[in-house]
């Protein structure tokens, strides 16, 4: 198994499992259950599978967050909704958003099925160990519906990848804003404005971020990355691709080409239903 084939199907897929954090769906049943809108509902469903656990954990397991931002806003979505109503809410809104971007008959076609099935077997080749996460999403109940179940399979395979890639990150010396400053400057993720609100980063902390960056020779002084950044960049999704290899290898390589020629069409589709806001992906 390749490992670079591999992490191209996995980024691929990712964005099934992606558009839950931009779904209006989940925001709304979060809201429903008294979580704050906008980024609590954020750090409800995706920290919830680990229980009740305070900023820290998010801040170090989501990692490229400022922990001021982290602070002012987990600790209360506990007081609001317990994490079991939060994984349920959270289910019921992928389901909602699913079939509104995908539509029904998409997401009752036989495909569909054959794509959770093939997810599931290649989530059988994910070691929990150092993986808190993937860990803590795993320990969760696989739903019944195919289309639920093919988002879970993903859900795992994108936070088995995220857990090896914060190793990836601490490995070669990255903060989690240098990690995400040099990612922006690659043009591959979120843009700049995006990554700042999103991430809870300021003008002066980003600011500060480049100019250590560039006195290791990693960035100019715009922020562009400069021929060792783009080596760092390059050796990070490396090891990641390698990290994450485990499940694909598993699942093996007719298998990885079914489920990415499965997949493909329906990542398309949810694209151009709007998965994704504009402006927020370079």
């Amino acid at each position: 198994m390749d490992a670079t084939a591999a992490g191209r199907t996995a980024r691929t897929l990712e964005t099934l499992h992606a558009l839950s954090y931009f779904a209006p769906e989940v925001d709304a049943e979060l809201v429903a259950l008294g979580v704050r809108t906008g980024r609590a509902t954020y750090f409800a469903s995706r920290s919830a599978p680990m229980g009740a656990v305070g900023a820290g954990t998010v801040t170090a397991t989501f990692f490229v967050f400022n922990p001021s931002l982290v602070a002012r806003l987990v600790p209360a979505v506990w007081a609001a909704a317990t994490p079991a109503d939060v994984v349920a809410a959270r289910f019921r809104a992928v389901d909602a958003a699913y079939r509104r971007l995908l539509g029904d008959e998409a997401v009752a076609a036989p495909e569909i099925a054959e794509a959770a099935d093939l997810t599931r077997a290649a989530v059988a080749g994910c070691d929990p160990a150092g993986r808190p996460l993937y860990a803590a999403h795993a320990d969760l109940a696989w739903p019944d519906e195919p289309h639920l179940a093919l988002w879970h399979g993903l859900s795992l395979l994108r936070e088995y990848r995220g857990d090896g890639h914060v190793a990836a990150l601490l490995s070669h010396g990255l903060t989690g804003l240098e990690s995400l400053v040099t990612h922006t400057a690659t043009g591959t993720g979120f843009t700049e404005p995006a990554a700042k609100l999103t991430r809870g980063w300021s003008d002066e902390q980003w600011a500060g971020a480049v100019s250590s960056l560039a006195e290791r020779g990693l960035v100019d002084a715009g922020g562009t990355l400069t021929e060792a950044g783009v080596a760092l960049r390059a050796s990070i999704e490396a090891a990641t691709d390698e990290l994450a290899l485990a499940p694909w290898a598993t699942l093996g390589e007719a298998g990885r080409e079914r489920l990415g020629a499965i997949g493909k069409p329906l990542v398309i589709r949810a694209l151009k239903a709007g998965a994704f806001p504009a402006g927020v992906f370079a």
